[in-house]
């Protein structure tokens, strides 16, 4: 605060900073510097404004893109579920409080009980699972509880009254009270397991970077900016912001300081989108040897740069996190653990029971799921000797004989050669009559360096 500035004229522009920012369109960038002379404060007031607004997540400062202006993301549950996804996944027919439609529900409850016995159970934000019982129908809306009749079933004119007053969904489905349930929670485990998978998107803002060079800029243009920045490597945009190539140090090293970076630049350089997922990013980055990626929206035009550190600082946070909700791959690999007894030569062994859930149209393992034990087999083998994980580059299987269901198997994973970029293994399934299955697999790995 400035000497003789008094606390209420000091909140004042404190306000109004943050109105003038709120006003900033969403991808520009914002400097204190600039605040303070457009709209007459110090720095130091137009500073903390700028914190505020980072806490109140309308702006977002991150290395190589410097401050700017984001949409506010709102706090959300992924794993939850809206009473309209709820109602198009049973197929049911909203009979009344379509105004709450948008509404998240937390849990469901299963009404197979004495009304006061529900009440425990029920609250807000809940989804109350119950038959033709109008008065169960009433005390789940007065409780702030959405409601699914099971069966089919309508509800009176009444009940459909108060669930517009609460703006509170209550739903028909034709589907028992069993297969409701069954949907609904498919559905919510679904949720828990798509939030492990990291975008690109939630590892960068998207906005306008400013650390981009243009075709006309020159060698000069290049080297102030690399002394800027500290770093050695831009892409590069023409007047519409479309991405039309890469330069790095190595480009331009040794050229004229006035030739221009049109000259040097890489053209149609690799892409990617928003939407990408962090372990494609990181697939290409590797399999490419590229350390810097523009992200672009579909005309091309340059929304942020990603680097390789950042993709695989992201996969490593990915890979600590514990794991909600098991996919198909966790589940048939469920019945599987290390074999007891010494390591076999080369690799480890996995022992495990095939059960009918795993058959195949003739009632032996399926084959898709005898290559997915053996690659899950691959996975844990490179994990635990090389500490890193990697992504599948090509594998070729031999199958030597059906397996029967019921049947006891050993996966004998071994690796045959491993380096910094690239992993060869071996891999046998078999039973109580001996060899069943082989594959001979590649992998790329991910590393860190």
């Amino acid at each position: 605060m400035k000497r003789g500035e008094t606390e209420h004229e000091a909140l004042t522009k404190h306000e109004r900073i943050l109105q003038h920012i709120q006003n900033i369109e969403v991808g520009n960038n914002i400097s204190v510097r600039s605040l303070a002379r457009d709209l007459g404060v110090s720095e130091g007031t137009a500073y903390r404004a700028v914190k505020e607004a980072e806490k109140l997540g309308i702006v977002s400062t991150k290395e190589r893109i410097g401050t700017v202006r984001i949409e506010k993301k709102h706090r959300s549950h992924p794993d939850r579920l809206t009473f309209a996804e709820v109602a198009d996944i049973l197929d049911g027919r909203v009979l009344g409080g379509a105004q709450g439609l948008h509404k998240t529900l937390h849990k469901f409850v299963i009404g197979a009980m004495q009304i006061g016995d529900m009440l425990a159970y029920i609250d807000a934000d809940s989804l109350l699972i119950v038959g033709n019982r109008e008065n169960v129908h009433r005390m789940a809306l007065l409780a702030g509880a959405g409601v699914l009749i099971t069966g089919g079933f309508d509800t009176s004119e009444e009940i459909k009254q108060l669930a517009d007053e609460r703006q509170l969904p209550i739903i028909s489905s034709g589907h028992d009270t069993f297969t409701v349930a069954s949907l609904i929670n498919r559905a919510m485990y679904d949720r828990v397991i798509k939030r492990k998978i990291m975008l690109i998107e939630e590892i960068v803002t998207l906005g306008r970077p400013s650390e981009l060079l243009r075709a006309r800029d020159t060698v000069e243009v290049f080297d102030a900016l690399q002394q800027e920045t500290g770093h050695a490597r831009f892409p590069v945009v023409d007047d519409w912001h479309r991405v039309i190539g890469m330069v790095t140090a190595r480009d331009v090293a040794g050229s004229p300081r006035d030739q221009t970076i049109e000259k040097l630049m890489t053209r149609h350089p690799i892409t990617i989108q928003p939407g990408t997922t962090v372990a494609s990013a990181a697939h290409t980055m590797a399999s490419e040897g590229i350390d810097l990626l523009p992200i672009v929206d579909k005309q091309r035009k340059l929304l942020a740069v990603v680097s390789r550190q950042e993709v695989l600082a992201a996969l490593q946070f990915a890979n600590k996190q514990t794991q909600s909700g098991e996919t198909f791959d966790d589940l048939i690999w469920n019945r599987f653990a290390v074999e007891e007894g010494e390591a076999r030569e080369g690799g480890r062994a996995y022992r495990g029971r095939i059960t009918p859930q795993m058959s195949g149209q003739l009632g032996t393992l399926s084959e898709g799921v005898l290559t997915t034990l053996m690659m899950q087999g691959a996975r844990r083998l490179i994990r635990e000797v090389g500490k890193r994980d990697h992504v599948l580059e090509s594998v070729t299987t031999y199958f030597v004989r059906p397996i029967p269901i019921d049947s006891e198997i050993v996966i004998v994973p071994k690796l045959l050669e491993m380096s910094r970029k690239s992993s060869k293994l071996e891999i046998e399934i078999e039973d109580e009559r001996g060899l069943a299955a082989k594959a001979m697999m590649t992998a790329q790995m991910i590393d860190a360096y």
